[in-house]
């Protein structure tokens, strides 16, 4: 059985020794220095102490009748819970042998019987010492270890807005397509990596047609709500990773078209003016049809150093007027391939 007395904290101690003269020597010795000591006869009831409230050191007998002290030993080092506490063994057995196996085993010291005061108290000291500085520097890492994850989950995060900022950046507020800032970007890239592989570049200019009639009529809120519409026609059909679709400006959209000859660039607008069409928006105030229409301006080129890639945009532009002047609701390429 074991008993305690607390009154200082300079280390809680557990001896293990089932002569009880052992027991009150050490204790009193220790506890007038302030330590905390808990003591029993068995070597099992000291296993289970151990678990349930790991001391800071075991002094530990090792003649004991129902477990001896290196078997005591043996158990709370394969332990997780108990593997790490200091043990010092005391016994009146003194040879080298007794001692090496001590200290294979485990031990952390070796106190022989009859033991001196001083002697005791200073081997004790040593090990409580580093004993607690140890458990101190395991604290500190844990703390250290959190405050690394925490600080990689700050970072993440941080990194997660900045990254959701510059989508934001170069995204359309009304739409959620590209905005125009994305669309000249992505242009001069894309002018820059066509030119090098000597690919062709499209581009489609589409433009509400009689837009401020629609707004006049229908209010902006519902004009908003047209464009959102079309944004998400356009979606539709322009579906390649290495296509872009922007809001050019107003109610005008812009589609850049990678790799893209003019008869693909064609077949394209054409779907695209068709299923705009098949919203069957009203537009009251059209002059072309009682729906919403487009008119689509498509210009075709062969990207080089030698030209600013606004000359994509100029032809495009010159198409975008021609089909206006046309009628609207209609497609007009450009081609500046040869």
């Amino acid at each position: 059985m074991f008993s305690s007395d607390y009154e200082h904290n300079f280390g809680q101690i557990l001896i293990v020794d089932d002569n009880p003269d052992n027991l009150r020597l050490l204790s009193k010795m220790l506890e007038s220095k302030g330590f905390k000591v808990k003591k029993t006869v068995s070597g099992e009831i000291a296993i289970q102490a151990a678990k349930i409230e790991p001391p800071d050191l075991i002094l530990l007998d090792i003649n004991m009748p129902d477990m001896n002290g290196y078997e005591v030993c043996r158990q709370l080092k394969s332990q997780e819970k108990t593997a790490n506490i200091p043990i010092i063994f005391i016994s009146a057995l003194d040879q080298t042998t007794d001692k090496i196996i001590a200290f294979e085993i485990g031990g952390g010291d070796y106190i022989t019987k009859p033991f001196q005061e001083l002697e005791v108290l200073a081997r004790v000291r040593n090990q409580v010492v580093i004993y607690q500085q140890n458990q101190q520097l395991i604290q500190q890492n844990k703390l250290l270890q959190q405050e690394i994850k925490e600080r990689q989950r700050f970072e993440a995060a941080l990194l997660a807005a900045n990254q959701q900022l510059q989508l934001f950046v170069f995204l359309d507020g009304l739409t959620g397509v590209a905005n125009r800032r994305k669309f000249d970007e992505y242009l001069n890239s894309e002018w820059q990596r066509l030119a090098r592989e000597k690919l062709p570049l499209s581009l489609l200019l589409c433009d509400v047609d009689f837009f401020k009639n629609y707004n006049d009529t229908y209010g902006h809120l519902t004009g908003d709500d047209c464009l959102k519409q079309i944004a998400k026609t356009l979606k539709l059909s322009v579906r390649r990773p290495s296509d872009l679709l922007a809001r050019y400006g107003g109610e005008e959209f812009a589609v850049i078209l990678s790799n893209t000859n003019d008869k693909v660039a064609i077949y394209l607008a054409e779907d695209i003016r068709q299923k705009v069409y098949n919203l069957k928006i009203p537009h009251a105030q059209s002059k072309v049809d009682n729906y919403v229409t487009l008119s689509i301006g498509v210009a075709t080129i062969f990207p080089n150093m030698q030209i600013a890639p606004n000359t994509l945009i100029e032809v495009g532009d010159q198409a975008l007027y021609t089909a206006k002047a046309q009628g609207r609701n209609r497609i007009v390429s450009k081609n500046l391939m040869s």
